[in-house]
Parts: C-alpha cells; sequence; structure tokens
C-alpha cells in the first residue's frame, strides 16, 4: 500500500556522463520519475546534464537544471518544500549528496525524509568501516582488510599480510582512486590519491584475491521485508577487473547449484540487513576449487550493472524501485511485460547475454590499458543469444571497431612465446590474444594457468577458433553454415574465411532457409506471454516476432554504445523520434544495443529490437517487418 504521507519527492539526478556514471542513471531516473508520476507523486527532478531525457519538461512536474551541490539543492528544497527525497537513482552523486544533506541537517530542518534508502542503510554500504562491522554481525566472510585514514597505517598493514593489495577508497564511484598495489611504492601513491579522493579521507586496504571469481547478484526487497534475486551474472575476467571493465554474462555460466543458492541467500541477508528498500547489487569473490566466498562490496543504489541485469531480464528495476519507495509491496506491482504476474515473481531467463565494455583506447592511443579495479570504460554494449558463442560474437560486432572475428592477424601471427607474454597483460586486448593462443595449439590449461579465465569460457571461445578454422578449409556444407551462423559468425566473415563472395553466401543460406528468427524477451521463459514486444535474433530456434502491418512502420537506429564523441545526446534525440512517431500513428521500431539507455527501456518504443548496428543485422530486421521507412540521422556517425 502506498504511503499516503507522500506527496512530494525530489528526485536527484547524476549530472554530467564520466566514466563510471554515464546514460545508466538517465535510464534509471527516467523510469522512475514516470512511475512515481503513474500514482499521482508530484515530481520534482534535479539535474546538471542537459543532454538527458530525464531534464525534459514533460518527465517530471517541475525540473531544476542546475549544479549538484548541498547548496543549490538547499535552496530548492526551501522553495520546493517536497516530503521527500528519493537518492537511489542519481548513483554515486545522488547518495553523496543525500548524506551531506543528512549530515548537515537540512533534511531535518525541512522536515524532509529519504526514502528507499536511509540516511543510516548508505552508511553501512558505502563507509568500509561500517561495511566490514555489519557483513561481520550477519556473519558474511570479508576479505582480510583494515580501515585505514593516512599512508602510514596503510603501509604498516600490508607489510604484515603481504603484497599484492586492494585499495578501495570510501564513497567512490567505479573504483575512482582504487587499485591493486605491488609494493610499497605503489601502495603510497595509490592509497595517498584513495584519501585524496573519498568524501571521508578513508580507505580500506585489503588481501588481494585476483584469480577468485567474480560474481554479482541484482536484488530488490520491499518494506515489508519480501525479497527477489533479479539476475545473478558472472564476471568472464576473475577478481582483479572492475566488474564495469569485464565481459559479463547474465546468467552466471560456471556455478553449481549450490554456490547459486549460498551466494543467493547471502545476496538476500546483506540487503535485509542494510534495510534497503528498492534495489540492490552486492559482488562477491567465489573461490574457483570451493564453496569459499567473501563480500566484495554492495552498491545500495541503482547502477551500471542494475542497467545491465534490468535490460537482460526485461525487469523494470528502477520503475519498480520507485514503486517501493512509496510503499508498495513486490506483491503489489504488476509486472509491465507480462501483465499476469507481479514484481515478486523472479525473473528466468531462457537464454545467454554477453556485456562487454566500450573503452576510449582508440582516441587515447598511448594511454595506458592495463585494466584493474578502476574503470576505464566510457560504456558498454549487450547481446542476446541462446548461446554463449554467439551473444560473445554478436556483442563484439556491436563495438564498432572493425573487429568481425576473434582470430586477429596482428595476435595469431605471433610464436607461442610471444603470446605466452601477452597472456599475462590484463588489457582490453586479451580476448583476442586467447584466441590466437587457442588457434596456435597452446592448451586450454596452459591459458587457464595464466588468465585464471575459468574453463567453461575457454572452452567455449575455443569452439569459436575451431568453427573460423573449419570455414578456413573452405568447408561450406549446409550442416558447416548452420552451425557458423549459430556460433555467430557474419556472412562477410564466413565468405572471407571460405574464399568466396558475401553474397554467395548470403544466397547460399537463401537457398538452404538458413534464415535469422527473432525470440521475445519476457522476464519468464516463456511461462506467460509477452505483451511488450522486445526481441533478439537467433537460428535454429522458433520464430516469435508477429510482423503483420497494421499502421505505417518506421525503423529508428539508436547510436550504440556511450563513447567519446558520441554521447547520450543521441539517444535523447532516438527517443524523441520514436515518441513523435508514436505521436503521428506510426509503429515505431529501434534497434540499438546499448543497456544504459532510454531507447532501449521495454516500453519507450512498439517494438525493440536488442542488436549489433552493423548491415546484416539491420537487413535481416528490414527484411523481417519490411518498413515503410527509416530514420537514421538521430543515432550519430553510428546510424
Amino acid at each position: 500500500m502506498i504511503d499516503k504521507t507522500i506527496k512530494k519527492v525530489l528526485v536527484i539526478g547524476s549530472g554530467p556522463i564520466i566514466i563510471g556514471q554515464a546514460a545508466e542513471f538517465d535510464y534509471a531516473g527516467t523510469q522512475a520519475c514516470r512511475s512515481l508520476k503513474e500514482e499521482g507523486i508530484e515530481v520534482v527532478l534535479v539535474n546538471s546534464n542537459p543532454a538527458t531525457i530525464m531534464t525534459d519538461g514533460d518527465i517530471a512536474d517541475k525540473v531544476y537544471i542546475e549544479p549538484l551541490n548541498v547548496p543549490t539543492l538547499t535552496k530548492i528544497i526551501e522553495k520546493e518544500k517536497p516530503d521527500s527525497i528519493l537518492p537511489t537513482l542519481g548513483g554515486q552523486t545522488g547518495l553523496n549528496l543525500a548524506m551531506e544533506l543528512d549530515e548537515k541537517g537540512v533534511l531535518k530542518v525541512n522536515g524532509v525524509r529519504l526514502i528507499g534508502i536511509k540516511a543510516s542503510s548508505i552508511k553501512k554500504a558505502e563507509d568500509r568501516q561500517a561495511f566490514k562491522d555489519t557483513m561481520e554481525k550477519i556473519g558474511e566472510p570479508c576479505i582480510e582488510s583494515l580501515v585505514v585514514h593516512d599512508v602510514e597505517s596503510a603501509v604498516e598493514f600490508s607489510a604484515k599480510i603481504g603484497y599484492p593489495v586492494i585499495v578501495r577508497p570510501a564513497y567512490t564511484l567505479g573504483g575512482t582512486g582504487g587499485g591493486i598495489a605491488d609494493d610499497e611504492e605503489e601502495l603510497r601513491e595509490i592509497c595517498s590519491n584513495g584519501l585524496r579522493l573519498s568524501r571521508v579521507n578513508e580507505v580500506l586496504v585489503e588481501k588481494c584475491i585476483a584469480g577468485w571469481k567474480e560474481i554479482e547478484y541484482e536484488v530488490m526487497r520491499d518494506s515489508k521485508g519480501n525479497c527477489i534475486t533479479v539476475c545473478n551474472m558472472e564476471n568472464l575476467d576473475p577478481v582483479g577487473v572492475h566488474t564495469g571493465d569485464s565481459i559479463v554474462v547474465a546468467p552466471s555460466q560456471t556455478l553449481m547449484d549450490k554456490d547459486y543458492q549460498m551466494l543467493r541467500s547471502a545476496a538476500l541477508n546483506i540487503i535485509t540487513e542494510l534495510g534497503i528498500e528498492g534495489g540492490c547489487n552486492v559482488q562477491f569473490a567465489l573461490h574457483p576449487d570451493s564453496f569459499r566466498y567473501a563480500v566484495i562490496e554492495v552498491n545500495p543504489r541503482v547502477s551500471r550493472s542494475s542497467a545491465l541485469a534490468s535490460k537482460a531480464t526485461g525487469y523494470p528495476i528502477a520503475r519498480i524501485a520507485a514503486k517501493i519507495a512509496l510503499g508498495l509491496g513486490l506483491d503489489e506491482i504488476p509486472n509491465a511485460i507480462t501483465k499476469k504476474t507481479y514484481a515478486s515473481f523472479e525473473p528466468a531467463l531462457d537464454y545467454c547475454v554477453v556485456k562487454i565494455p566500450k573503452w576510449p583506447f582508440d582516441k587515447f592511443v598511448n594511454a595506458k590499458r592495463t585494466l584493474g579495479t578502476q574503470m576505464k570504460a566510457t560504456g558498454e554494449v549487450m547481446a542476446i543469444s541462446r548461446s554463449f558463442e554467439c551473444a560473445l560474437q554478436k556483442a563484439l560486432h556491436s563495438l564498432e571497431e572493425n573487429k568481425t572475428s576473434l582470430l586477429m592477424p596482428e595476435y595469431t601471427e605471433k610464436s607461442c612465446d610471444e603470446l605466452l607474454e601477452l597472456l599475462k597483460n590484463i588489457d582490453n586486448t586479451r580476448l583476442y590474444v586467447v584466441a590466437a593462443s587457442i588457434y596456435n595449439g597452446i592448451s586450454l590449461g596452459k591459458i587457464h594457468d595464466i588468465t585464471k579465465i575459468d574453463m567453461w569460457f575457454l572452452t567455449r571461445i575455443e569452439n569459436i577458433v575451431n568453427m573460423e578454422k573449419t570455414l578456413m578449409t573452405g568447408a561450406c556444407d549446409r550442416d558447416t553454415l548452420l552451425e557458423a551462423k549459430r556460433l555467430g559468425f557474419t556472412d562477410d566473415v564466413i565468405a572471407n574465411d571460405v574464399g568466396v563472395s558475401e553474397a554467395s553466401i548470403k544466397n547460399l543460406r537463401r537457398m538452404w532457409h538458413i534464415t535469422p528468427s527473432f525470440s521475445i524477451v519476457d522476464t519468464c521463459a516463456a511461462e506467460f506471454k509477452a505483451e511488450t514486444p522486445y526481441y533478439y535474433s537467433d537460428y535454429c530456434v522458433e520464430n516469435e516476432v508477429d510482423t503483420t502491418p497494421r499502421k505505417k512502420k518506421i525503423i529508428v537506429l539508436g547510436s550504440g554504445p556511450i563513447r567519446i564523441g558520441q554521447g547520450v545526446e543521441f539517444d535523447y534525440c532516438s527517443v524523441h523520434s520514436i515518441w513523435a512517431l508514436k505521436k503521428a500513428g506510426c509503429e515505431a521500431i529501434i534497434v540499438n544495443n546499448n543497456p544504459e539507455t532510454v531507447s532501449t527501456d521495454f516500453d519507450v518504443s512498439d517494438k525493440l529490437y536488442f542488436e549489433p548496428l552493423t548491415p546484416e543485422y539491420v537487413t535481416n530486421i528490414v527484411e523481417a517487418e519490411k518498413p515503410d521507412g527509416a530514420i537514421v540521422q538521430f543515432g550519430g556517425q553510428t546510424a
């Protein structure tokens, strides 16, 4: 039941797009504002980024495009007199501002309360010592660590536990100011920077357990204490690489049921102890050869992982979190996709989702490409398929880096000794080095020993490499071609490997009826019929899309991943073009692959295709839908 005392809510945005805080908060804020207004709540929004959907005049009742700082927010609170503030949708910016407003007494003086999360809960999750104490209280294991407020204490503790160590500052975003220190010199540099960037001059120094699996759980809880798991995700890269810089797979692929249930129970225990009412992201380290695990950290807010989990499952996390903040229970909120179940119904996936980060190294060619605990990615792409191999390749095609194959000559032509050295580098080229190593005959066991990437993932990458080797022999019979398409190979790669034209491959596919079908994302693995059309392509599956023309169809091409020079402003344009088309009575169809965006929200367009923005994939959609036209000018250089 909605708390009738909540009538006017102030929503804090996330400000400008920075590394670690991108379009996902525009998506979350927009979805939440619309959700609040559905319940008759007056919404006041403050944000400083004009290139966002959430700052449109019709998203909130009042919009303030102002600096996100305590003096400005204090003036807005005094003028608007909201009874509540929802701080969990503005990333780390929103949480930090909520804490400062509480600490300075602004909320108490003006009779404003935080909804969705209490200040004490923010402190328990964000303050490193409070978090450690909370985990110990409920019996959840943490890595051996010490909270310090000066460099010398960090040096003394590190000498005791041994190097390498990980430095994690409190109240920072995307691992800002943190890192892995291999010796005292590196520790002094990282620690001093982390202390400077921490809002409370505090860092956690912990024993480095690089090589353990990193697993994430996205969980929801309401004020009644009901909890569910929305999605669990597994990082292909082991602990030591920030999850925002890691290839992430949903659902997890290498966990036994005992692992899954153990970590699920821990995640639900943690969100319950923290008293969060809404969404929460919990990150675990899991020992690869035993049932030992440790809690890495908790994000008590909507995050980039939340956006990924939401788009991967079709479960609108921000929308439901906003309604929970008003007092509604999970069992009272209808599932907007099935329109038959409720938010208390845990999503089920009958497909595999792969996320790959988009790094800015094409712009900063001389930048250090090493990946660690501090995020460097500006954005990400997401791909969906029934197999990991196909989802991985579709995600690679979505990056727009002109890398259509895992086998890059610059690596496959290197010697085994050179590749073994390159495997030791944790950087953005590692996936291609792994594929080249397999291609050149280096054993999976040897690759695993160096990279600590799970053998399951290495075996799947080997499947891709072996298929490309087969194609290079000139094999192009029906079974080989069908299997190549099922594994995610595009016509141009197949043609190049076989030694024929791309048109020849396409003609063979048509002759043998090897054409893609489109499956629906429905949150329930087809247990209930979905009312919201949200599709991905695959081979060897039943077609679930209804392409019957009922009115004029227009396709809008999105802008792909957030990168330097192409940010959220193009998603803003794409969304407005979709809304204009719908208002004009057209069927508006969007094609995009960015899980952080408003354009890929479940209810923005009439149909959403989560696909790579490449000629082959877009052509497949055009051939299926037969639209009357296409709008390409709002998707940036990509479209």
